[in-house]
């Protein structure tokens, strides 16, 4: 595979089906806006559908729309910033990186007002407490927001799993049961793992709450609950800092709504947590 995306595209290009030659165009003319979509958003920008993308990636030698889509990010952004953060310049010192960054992270958090739904987050705080069990399901970044949503629901009292191995993923999922919660978090809503493991759940009738970035993502098709994580799409940022923030707020904002809907029995709960946590504190 040639090592510049736009390059392999060009030399495929005369290789390409009709349609496939005018999703090429579509990105070569447009790849800022390419970096913001899903797989969905852009089958649907090149009038095809998402099967005709992914044989017009595999056509060009890629496996993954999120690995093809993040190579086009890094390489529109030449070696700078601009893929991270982007109104932050290469010359910034230090100070100024520290507003910028703080301003681009409270900005964002402000935006969870316009974007998350309270009728949303009132299904999502009412299945996890008729849930027989709630099953927490997060692979690289995500890993880490699922880790906080199992240390809070467990703290709760509640009886809740989570994994990030793709294969145990796939094996939970297929015993689940109909009255089970699965919390899906992936920023992209394309990771494969999280789909393949989500599809398994579905089969056994689970509810299927997300929590992800993008509306019409492959994840947020399957799910019966989707909390939205972020609004900020002007640049694509690789590692997802802003929605990583904005996810654990997003966990906060369940936790808080369950303790303040449960009262009494959550708070022994917690309190008897804390106690049990003390004991391995000197």
């Amino acid at each position: 595979m040639l090592d510049n995306v736009f390059s392999l595209m060009r030399t495929k290009y005369n290789s390409l089906s009709p349609t496939q030659k005018n999703i090429a165009d579509y990105i070569l003319s447009s790849p800022e806006k390419v970096i913001l979509y899903s797989i969905s958003d852009l089958a649907s920008q090149c009038n095809t559908s998402e099967t005709t993308i992914f044989r017009f990636l595999k056509k060009i030698g890629y496996e993954s729309y999120q690995v093809f889509r993040i190579k086009i990010a890094q390489e529109i952004s030449q070696n700078t910033t601009k893929s991270i953060y982007g109104e932050i310049q290469q010359g910034d010192n230090i100070n100024t990186l520290k507003k910028k960054v703080i301003k681009l992270t409270t900005d964002s958090i402000t935006d969870l007002n316009n974007i998350i739904d309270e009728k949303q987050v009132s299904l999502f705080v009412n299945k996890i407490i008729q849930a027989r069990e709630i099953i927490l399901f997060g692979v690289g970044a995500s890993n880490m927001i699922a880790g906080d949503a199992y240390h809070k629901l467990l703290q709760l009292g509640f009886n809740v799993r989570f994994c990030s191995d793709p294969h145990i993923m796939n094996m939970i999922a297929t015993h689940c049961q109909k009255e089970d919660l699965i919390v899906a978090v992936s920023h992209s809503g394309e990771s494969r793992e999280i789909k393949d493991a989500v599809d398994f759940a579905k089969k056994n009738n689970a509810t299927i709450a997300s929590i992800t970035s993008y509306p019409h993502s492959a994840l947020s098709k399957k799910s019966d609950i989707i909390l939205l994580s972020s609004s900020r799409e002007t640049e694509y940022r690789s590692d997802a800092m802003i929605s990583r923030i904005n996810q654990l707020v997003i966990i906060d904002l369940l936790y808080v709504s369950l303790v303040l809907k449960l009262g009494p029995r959550l708070v022994e709960n917690i309190n008897k947590s804390r106690l049990a946590v003390a004991k391995n504190k000197t």
